[in-house]
């Protein structure tokens, strides 16, 4: 990307014409910039298109170069991640967790107790779906994720997750920071964190979600006590336009050498503020969001052009809403993005009490095509083994049928199902297992803490030393918990 030279800012005196009262530099130095978000990189003056750098070796320096290019503790087998959140909580027993003797007893009362979940449930529901084999490991799939099994060799089937209670709002938080009740980081800010980023000009983390917010909404990003520079970024991708994705990216009241000698000129009045508070990052968080703004005018509204890609790759994702994300997290990570998070939409479109046969099909139509398409780009273009995918919800559903519709499953933490492919992940596998109605996890049990701890093996990371002093004590995204499943890495 092209950056045009630093003008120097010339000096003036009271009264000179064409000078900016200390009202307006304000106010329009905030137009178009701050609403980008806590979530970018600071660069000195006059290195702007510089190359990634050294970690700088002191803390004051990390902390004004939060996102420069960071070394795990030991050799990666990925170096970024891109989850698919499937918020809701899609069904195991309807997707890769196939169960024969639930369909047999479809209708009657189970020989077992029904676990305790939300809402009242009642009979065994079997499945509507049907599933077959598919590749050299012949692991079974859901009709709903034919296209998706085309790549099963290729990927970890988690039928035996665990999380801790079966509400979404908590389980939110313990799929994505890592704790169900206390503000923490989320993964994502945690991997920006201890590997910053290999675009300068693009937050490290980014949000694809459409049409508003999920459950908890910025919460499930958050960088709580870490730097604002590891928050992640929102992005609303129903909109296709690439001006509608993200508000006020152009500015089209100042030239880029105005904006540079503006930014340059507030920076410069703040870092002098900053220096007589030490120990407040907050300021810093804000002339980053401030710096990044600039940056992305060029950099996001190249990045988000989907026009850009050949016909026959449109195509092969399709001219769907999923199509066009699944696009754009190719697109993000190829220029270096460390963590894109995928969602399905605002709220919970998984939630599906009732009414499943239809919904669960109409989500899965959605996704499977670009699902399919991201792994055959991803191997295309050599990318495939260096980025570790995660698919999945907060939790999965129960296999009885929750009254009083009885067409719909209930939520259910006892035993669910996600996926992982590509960064040193042992595909065409399932570890683990749930009981023989797919109610509870019964084999090789993994918590959402082994997840996490397994996740950050793979980047590079000992999960108990990626660590950050708040508070009087070293918090870290697996807290006190955590094992690493080696099963699942190749």
């Amino acid at each position: 990307m092209h950056i045009p030279p630093i003008t120097p800012i010339t000096p003036v005196t009271p009264g000179s014409q064409g000078l900016l009262s200390r009202r307006e530099l304000l106010e329009r130095s905030g137009t178009g910039l701050g609403m980008l978000g806590l979530a970018a990189v600071l660069d000195q003056a006059g290195e702007l298109g510089a190359a990634p750098r050294a970690v700088p070796s002191s803390p004051r320096d990390r902390s004004t170069h939060p996102l420069a290019p960071r070394s795990p503790h030991f050799t990666p087998r990925a170096t970024r991640v891109v989850h698919l959140f499937m918020n809701g909580g899609p069904s195991h027993v309807d997707t890769f967790d196939p169960k024969p003797e639930l369909t047999k007893r479809h209708g009657q009362p189970l020989p077992t107790r029904n676990l305790r979940t939300e809402r009242k449930t009642g009979a065994a529901m079997g499945s509507p779906f049907r599933f077959r084999p598919h590749g050299d490991s012949g692991l079974p799939v859901s009709e709903l994720f034919e296209k998706t099994a085309g790549h099963i060799d290729d990927m970890c089937i988690i039928r035996s997750m665990q999380a801790d209670v079966p509400n979404h709002e908590p389980s939110l938080m313990l799929m994505n920071c890592g704790d169900a009740r206390l503000p923490r980081p989320s993964l994502g800010s945690w991997l920006t964190y201890g590997l910053g980023s290999e675009n300068q000009d693009l937050p490290g983390f980014l949000v694809l979600c459409p049409g508003g917010y999920p459950i908890f909404e910025t919460r499930n990003w958050r960088s709580a006590f870490l730097p604002g520079a590891y928050q992640g970024t929102h992005i609303d991708t129903k909109q296709a336009d690439v001006k509608k994705l993200i508000a006020n990216i152009t500015n089209s009241r100042l030239s880029p050498t105005r904006q540079r000698q503006q930014i340059d000129l507030l920076g410069e009045l703040n870092r002098r503020h900053r220096d007589r508070r030490p120990g407040d990052g907050r300021l810093d968080a804000r002339l980053q969001s401030f710096e990044l703004a600039f940056r992305m005018q060029t950099a996001a509204t190249d990045a988000f052009d989907i026009s850009q890609e050949p016909k026959h790759i449109q195509q092969l994702y399709g001219d769907t809403l999923h199509g066009r994300q699944m696009i754009i997290t190719r697109r993000l990570i190829e220029r270096g993005v460390r963590c894109v998070q995928v969602w399905t939409g605002a709220g919970q479109p998984w939630d599906n009490h009732n009414g499943l046969k239809k919904n669960h099909r109409n989500l899965a139509r959605s996704w499977d095509q670009p699902i399919a398409a991201f792994l055959t780009d991803l191997k295309q273009r050599g990318l495939f083994d260096s980025t570790l995918v995660l698919w999945g919800g907060e939790f999965g559903r129960t296999p009885v049928a929750e009254f009083p519709a009885l067409n719909g499953r209930d939520h259910n933490h006892y035993g669910f199902t996600c996926w992982l492919a590509g960064g040193g992940v042992r595909g065409g596998q399932a570890y683990g297992a749930t009981d023989e109605f797919g109610f509870r996890a019964v084999e090789n049990p993994v918590h959402v803490h082994d997840l996490h701890a397994t996740m950050l093996h793979l980047l590079g990371f000992d999960h108990e030393r990626l660590t950050y002093r708040f508070a009087g004590r070293d918090f870290r995204l697996t807290d006190v918990h955590g094992n690493v499943v080696h099963q699942l890495i190749a």
